[in-house]
């Protein structure tokens, strides 16, 4: 008696010439489809997606990156003077201290513009980015009028609070000994302290993680720095100078 079989429940099979078992080629064929299907899939997610946009010119991230590198920049000329004119260890330590760290920083600022195609220096008017930014404090001391401050200017002919002017720079670089010392101590004093308001806001609102913790970075920096010049000042009976 011939017992009937299903043939659909069976996989196509090839027959072999030699007379060996069969393959199922079918079965093969369709599980290398899927394969494939899967690599082109993930494959065409990757070039659709691509490497994420660089921040825009007018980003936190990349103001951020142009006003602080001019700031570090002048802290470090004048910490470049105080390695020359000063003899107190202390201030010619911690002159040390600020064109080590500064320097550092700024090359790293300095390349995060070159990687994002963006100029090395602000195109308008300085810290305009500070302004209006999502998660940002709301209120920065030092950012009120700071268009219009008496201050050394920037590329850009506009002002940043807290940096040195030409004049006060002029000054610094003819003088020498325990007068240098106080000057140098008060102009850096205030350059931090005009410098501090950029660090906090872009700690705060950056869109990129490595520019928030570099400005985190800078900030705590900085704070401890004006509490070191501070005591210094006190020390020599010298008062800070006001904000410019």
């Amino acid at each position: 008696m011939m017992v009937e079989r299903d043939l659909g429940a069976e996989p196509a099979v090839e027959p072999a010439s030699d007379g060996r078992r069969p393959r199922r080629v079918p079965t093969v064929v369709a599980v290398l489809a899927l394969l494939g299907g899967l690599v082109l899939g993930i494959g065409g997610t990757l070039l659709v997606a691509g490497p994420p946009a660089p921040p825009g010119e007018g980003s936190i991230d990349v103001g951020f990156a142009q006003d602080m590198s001019i700031h570090h920049s002048q802290a470090v000329e004048m910490s470049a003077m105080a390695l020359t004119n000063s003899t107190d260890p202390a201030v010619r330590t911690l002159a040390y201290d600020v064109i080590t760290t500064q320097q550092s920083q700024l090359g790293t600022m300095q390349g995060w513009l070159t990687l994002w195609n963006r100029s090395q220096l602000p195109t308008g008017e300085p810290m305009r980015w500070m302004r209006g930014a999502t998660g940002a404090p709301e209120s920065m001391p030092g950012m009120d009028g700071h268009a219009t401050m008496s201050v050394a200017p920037t590329p850009t002919g506009s002002r940043m609070p807290g940096m040195a002017t030409t004049a006060e720079l002029g000054t610094l670089r003819r003088t020498t000994g325990p007068t240098f010392d106080t000057l140098y101590l008060q102009l850096l004093l205030r350059h931090h302290q005009g410098g501090l308001p950029m660090a906090r806001y872009a700690g705060a609102a950056a869109a990129e993680a490595a520019v928030a913790a570099l400005a985190q970075q800078i900030t705590e920096t900085q704070e401890a720095e004006a509490a070191t010049m501070t005591q210094l000042l006190t020390a020599r009976g010298a008062a800070p100078l006001p904000m410019n």
